[in-house]
């Protein structure tokens, strides 16, 4: 195994994974991954790309994980992890468990899984909060998101963490805690 360490955050929209990242990287070292992004809409947060662009890297097999929403596509690719290890600890947002199982296969790393939840609820209170105009579908992704982890009821998180219950500076910490002890575990 490789002596890279990353983070993988996996939880329904609104669980609190823009708001754990931003407090990991107060902490130093971490960064968020920045995914590739083939469609239309938000640009903030995503390394665009055109259709084109996204063959050339199937072609060279470098798309370790790609999934479609929102009626886009996003993809989490070789070079730009490559990229986000050389500057630090990258935490890579993912929202069904076999992107989690993909990267974790074909991009070999010191992976922490982290699975952050709240209730359908809270994300509803929050998608409200920060404006979002698409809370319906947002809700609807929740549903699809306890629906994966029934699926995959056999795949175990490394930390599940309630958002609803734990704050983003206490999660961080526990994050970096697990990651910390993975590695003192590894050099052993």
């Amino acid at each position: 195994m490789s002596d890279q360490r990353g983070v993988i955050l996996y939880g329904p929209p609104a669980s609190g994974k823009d708001t754990v990242t931003a407090a990991l990287t107060q902490l130093g070292g971490y960064a968020q991954f920045t995914r590739l992004k083939v469609g239309s809409g938000k640009t903030d947060g995503y390394r665009m790309a055109d259709a084109e662009q996204l063959r050339d890297l199937e072609d060279a097999d470098d798309v370790v994980y790609r999934n479609e929403r929102y009626g886009n596509v996003y993809v989490i690719d070789r070079p730009g992890l490559a990229d986000a290890f050389s500057a630090g600890v990258p935490v890579v947002h993912l929202g069904q468990v076999a992107g989690v199982q993909d990267l974790l296969a074909g991009y070999p790393a010191g992976w922490l899984t982290v699975l952050l939840w709240c209730p359908k609820s809270v994300t509803e209170s929050r998608s409200y909060g920060r404006g979002d105009a698409d809370t319906a579908k947002r809700l609807s992704v929740w549903d699809e998101t306890r629906d994966d982890l029934v699926a995959h009821s056999d795949f175990r998180f490394d930390l599940v963490l309630h958002t609803d219950a734990v704050s983003p500076h206490d999660a961080a910490w526990l994050i970096d805690q697990a990651l910390a002890d993975r590695a003192e575990g590894l050099a052993e």
